[in-house]
């Protein structure tokens, strides 16, 4: 086809107001979508299709509440620091500043995951189009991410997951954009990117550590005698360095987190559950994303990113020796899903398989909408998953960490129960008389954020506890003679009851469906004897196991 032929053909030039060949034949044609966002109607679609990625997570957000580690990572968000007992400072820093713009509003807090998903959308067909897609396969891919349960889970809480996936994908996408481009400046951005994905958690070191593996095997293993890359890593080391700084001056608690973290969680998985959960998690984007990975290995339309391939089959690998919880691959899969769609378009050359395979997995979307976001009232998703577990034979969407099962997904779970503890709390709260004189004491950080976060609308204070941060907001020695202690657990444990003469059940959360289904709110009085002396005793025993 000359060009004259092109620049005449009236089905071209409807491209302009609507990009009818989009869904066409695989041809020459295609090269007018090979750049970009090349007209305004290429542009409207991509950014369409971004915007509805977050509206699908703002249409859900009010039908639960909070989330367990949104209350924590809210609560870091008083106390801004360098770093925190279990994540780098970054999630912390993102939690001050919603909360200085908007309050402590459930929409805004779920406002900025979603907007980070409608970002992420954008950056899955940039990426299909570095790997040489035409504007048909980078609406596919924002497609494939959208209808990931994936992207929707990740994308509708506030923690530092959904920006650990997306600055893994800005990682694999600038990857992607040097092989393409030889451009250092991609580099110097990767390091960029590699600094402020540690900032969030420490889990981008896999990808660091994949990389770096598979790079001496590559024909880019001269990237070693560059200056450019050791420029990139100077860059991230600069932006990571006062985090460091921090571990080391509280004598890395990550490796405190990581013990704890390995006996309450990790030990817990296996290999099989693992690798299942892998399928389970992007569904039903695993039909781009086999697909996806197949090509990155295999296809010589793909040859020169193997690369990418290689990285993702080493990030795989070595969670499966360590024991990851299944979620922390997730940032190797919109790349995978990506990859699959630019596969896809090869095979799928007609308007009418190409219509059809989009709205299969819009249908398996609508059908599975549940797993990924919170579209149904909490008794309602019971119904649902009770009827998805007699259907398949299969109920590991309602697997707890603790490898047990219970009526809801844990993070639904988790996201049930925290008002009706806090206003049980602020009921014994009211009992107090001596209000200067009394504690609130958490066992868990749940507990201890919702006290804190949720408590502001009664002025509760702020909860003490030892779990995860706030044992650095704990007073190591108290300022005031303690007369009452709002304990809030299963039961009071031996010391409370000896200390205090008076311990009554002021009520509990009741909610069959929360994960801290039965936990109770104790008001303590009369003390036998002073709790400050037995407060000093504890904090010298954890100082002492602490050196």
């Amino acid at each position: 086809m000359s060009r004259s032929n092109l620049k005449v053909n009236p089905r071209y030039r409807r491209t302009k107001i609507f990009p009818m060949s989009l869904f066409g034949k695989q041809s020459a044609d295609l090269q007018i979508f090979r750049s970009f966002g090349k007209t305004p109607a290429e542009q409207l679609w991509l950014v369409l299709l971004s915007l509805a990625g977050v509206l699908l997570h703002l249409l859900f957000y009010s039908n639960l509440g909070f989330h367990r580690d949104e209350l924590l990572y809210l609560s870091l968000g008083e106390h801004p620091d360098f770093g925190y007992f279990s994540v780098p400072p970054l999630i912390g820093i993102l939690a001050l500043i919603v909360v200085k713009i908007f309050g402590y509003s459930l929409f805004a807090v779920k406002l900025v995951p979603a907007l980070a998903g409608g970002a992420m959308v954008y950056l899955a067909t940039l990426t299909a189009k570095e790997l040489q897609g035409s504007l048909f396969s980078q609406l596919l891919a924002g497609t494939g991410l959208i209808c990931s349960i994936l992207f929707l889970r990740t994308f509708s809480l506030f923690q530092p997951v959904f920006l650990d996936v997306f600055f893994w994908t800005v990682s694999f996408y600038l990857l992607v954009r040097y092989i393409n481009t030889n451009h250092r400046t991609s580099l110097f951005y990767l390091g960029v990117a590699i600094g402020f994905g540690f900032l969030n958690k420490y889990n981008i070191l896999f990808l660091v550590l994949a990389v770096l593996v598979v790079l001496p095997f590559t024909r880019y293993r001269k990237l070693f005698i560059s200056k450019e890359l050791y420029v990139a890593v100077f860059i991230a080391f600069l932006m990571v360095l006062p985090n460091l700084i921090w571990q080391i001056m509280h004598q890395l608690p990550v490796l405190d987190h990581l013990d704890e973290l390995r006996d309450s969680q990790l030990s817990r998985m296996s290999s099989a559950t693992f690798l299942t959960d892998q399928l389970l998690m992007i569904f039903p984007a695993t039909l781009l994303a086999l697909p996806g990975v197949c090509c990155l290995l295999f296809s010589r339309r793909l040859e020169k990113f193997r690369l990418i391939g290689y990285t993702m089959l080493v990030v795989l690998v070595l969670y499966l020796l360590l024991q990851g919880k299944s979620y922390y691959s997730a940032g190797i899969y919109p790349v995978m899903i990506a990859a699959g769609a630019v596969c896809c378009e090869r095979y799928l050359r007609s308007n009418v398989l190409r219509w059809l395979f989009i709205l299969l997995l819009l249908l398996l979307t609508g059908a599975m909408l549940p797993m990924g976001v919170s579209s149904k009232p909490p008794d309602k998703m019971v119904a649902y998953f009770d009827k998805v577990a007699k259907m398949t034979g299969s109920d590991a969407v309602r697997r707890f960490e603790d490898n047990k099962y219970h009526s809801l997904p844990q993070d639904y779970a988790d996201m049930l129960g925290w008002e009706e503890l806090t206003s049980v709390t602020n009921k014994a709260w009211l009992e107090v008389k001596q209000k200067e004189q009394c504690l609130i004491y958490a066992e868990n950080y749940g507990q201890a954020g919702a006290i804190t976060i949720l408590g502001k609308q009664y002025n509760l204070p702020e909860a003490i506890s030892f779990s995860d941060n706030f044992r650095y907001w704990t007073p190591r020695k108290l300022d005031r003679e303690i007369t009452s202690l709002i304990y809030i657990n299963d039961e009071p444990g031996e010391d409370i009851r000896q200390l205090f003469g008076n311990i009554r059940e002021v009520g509990s959360i009741t909610d069959p469906l929360a994960r801290e289904f039965g936990t109770k709110v104790f008001l303590c009085t009369q003390p036998q004897s002073s709790f400050n002396r037995l407060w000093d005793g504890k904090m010298q025993a954890l100082l002492q196991r602490k050196n």
